[in-house]
């Protein structure tokens, strides 16, 4: 790293990344009365995947009273199911109301991290040299921002115009165009619906068929904003009740699978109801069990498909030539311009960053077998390094808001714990780490996550990194404080 390190003392607290996740734990360390942090973002302004997933139709699949911090609750949201600029802006209202914009540094990109384990600090490089030094260091970079992308042969002859749905060209008017669709996850099934009118043709290319249910989804009544405005424990209450309604569907992820029958006999009627085309209808049944990948919800998705300009595709992609896709059955799909909606490199966290940590051990390699931390937030070897939305985190059920709260607790704590005890730094110890994950990938085992699919929440040796096998109010409970047993307390 180039040796160019902040003049004054080290900050007691640095956070990469500015959605949710970094922006939320900020919100608390304000709380606690610590003031000593920065927020690093690589991009122009705040918001994470809620500022760079601006493609028509983009909304939140969780009710919108669950997706917003219950210590900065939001009375007037206008839908049950909010709009992407909704909470984009609920965002920045965080960031005003609680004066965060002193704290973040906009348009810096970190490289990479050194653990100066003499000192007790992390040395952190931003693009361009710059270092900054750090006691805490906290990645809230999450899962879920970084896109990917097909390898496609003959990709490179392509003439016409490509993106992917989490860059959306909005300068690219789609009216009359020939376009192609390239997956068929939960980004897909809300912005097809919004371009279907306007094009000339819509290929939709799926490599899977996705379990798609009814959205229960509709703008709020004036009557009832203004009602929770005014009592806002009917807010807390509605909340509660959204929070134990989603709970309970856990027991279908984690413990029964077999109860996925029920909800597999909903999405049935209502792709029978939406989908009038038997072939169409055949294309769109999935071959694997329901939840095994991102269970959907959508009104407007099947009925755009059944359109007579879309047509879906469920051959593989072959090669691709100068204005046209060809599938492996021979057929030649003419295209104008081509979509991504293939989701994002889940599993890679933290990269492409670079961190050390002890004797100079790379992140990457200490991963080289799968992402793993304990309890989602520390990895040994890598002290005073914390990840929010971290490995084994996400959720098939409910809200990451929820597990996020859980997190902050956890990390509060462990700096609380560095203060009081004047330690150098926490390191978790090698043996708790492997006992947690060999007991968290037993309980996986048991999930509707392993019936048998490939999803984004598993490597590409099927090991699952993402998901949490488990309640939410138990990872709760595991994370309100530090058991200093399960760390090397360094002076």
């Amino acid at each position: 790293m180039n040796n160019n390190p902040r003049t004054n003392a080290p900050w007691r607290v640095l956070i990469i990344g500015s959605g949710f996740a970094g922006l939320g734990l900020a919100m608390q360390l304000r709380k606690a009365g610590e003031d000593d942090f920065l927020l690093l973002e690589k991009a122009g302004e705040v918001g994470g995947t809620w500022r760079d997933n601006s493609y028509p139709g983009a909304a939140c699949d969780v009710p919108s009273h669950l997706y917003s911090f219950s210590f900065e609750p939001k009375h007037d949201w206008s839908r049950k199911f909010a709009p992407q600029a909704e909470i984009h802006a609920y965002i920045l209202q965080c960031v005003e109301k609680h004066r965060l914009r002193p704290h973040i540094r906009l348009n810096s990109e970190v490289l990479g991290a050194e653990f100066d384990a003499a000192r007790g600090i992390w040395r952190v490089e931003l693009a361009g040299g710059e270092v900054i030094e750090t006691q805490v260091l906290v990645s809230a970079c999450g899962q879920l921002n970084r896109p990917a992308y097909p390898k496609l042969p003959g990709l490179e002859h392509f003439r016409g115009e490509a993106f992917h749905s989490a860059r959306w060209r909005h300068d690219l008017d789609l009216t009359g165009k020939r376009v192609a669709v390239i997956g068929t996850g939960a980004s897909a099934i809300q912005f097809v619906p919004q371009i279907q009118p306007k094009v000339a043709s819509l290929s939709l290319f799926q490599r899977s068929a996705a379990y798609v249910l009814a959205k229960p989804d509709r703008a709020y009544r004036p009557w009832e904003i203004a009602l929770k405005q005014r009592l806002p424990l009917l807010q807390r209450a509605d909340r509660l009740l959204q929070y134990l309604h989603h709970e309970g569907r856990a027991l279908a992820f984690i413990r029964f699978p077999w109860l996925m029958r029920l909800f597999r006999h909903s999405f049935t009627r209502h792709l029978q109801r939406q989908m009038p085309d038997a072939g169409k209808r055949e294309r769109l049944q999935p071959n694997y069990p329901m939840g095994c990948k991102r269970i959907l919800i959508s009104n407007d998705y099947f009925p755009a498909l059944a359109q007579a300009n879309v047509d879906v595709v469920d051959s593989a992609i072959r090669e691709v030539r100068e204005q046209s896709l060809v599938t492996a059955d021979g057929r030649e799909h003419p295209c104008d311009v081509l979509i991504y909606g293939t989701g994002f490199t889940a599993t890679d966290f933290l990269a492409p960053m670079r961190i050390r940590g002890l004797d100079g051990l790379e992140l990457n390699q200490a991963w080289k077998e799968g992402a793993e931390a304990y309890k989602g937030i520390s990895v040994s070897g890598f002290p005073n390094l914390f990840l929010l939305y971290g490995p084994n985190t996400n959720l098939g059920h409910n809200s990451i808001l929820y597990m996020l709260e859980s997190q902050y607790a956890y990390v509060l704590g462990c700096m609380q714990v560095l203060r009081e005890q004047g330690l150098r730094y926490l390191d978790l110890r090698p043996t708790v780490q492997r006992s947690y994950n060999a007991e968290l990938q037993q309980a996986t085992h048991r999930t509707i996550w392993e019936q048998g699919c490939d999803s984004w929440y598993k490597t590409a040796t099927g090991k699952n990194t993402n998901n949490w096998p488990g309640f939410t109010f138990t990872y709760r409970l595991m994370t309100r404080t530090p058991e200093l047993a399960d760390y090397d307390c360094v002076r």
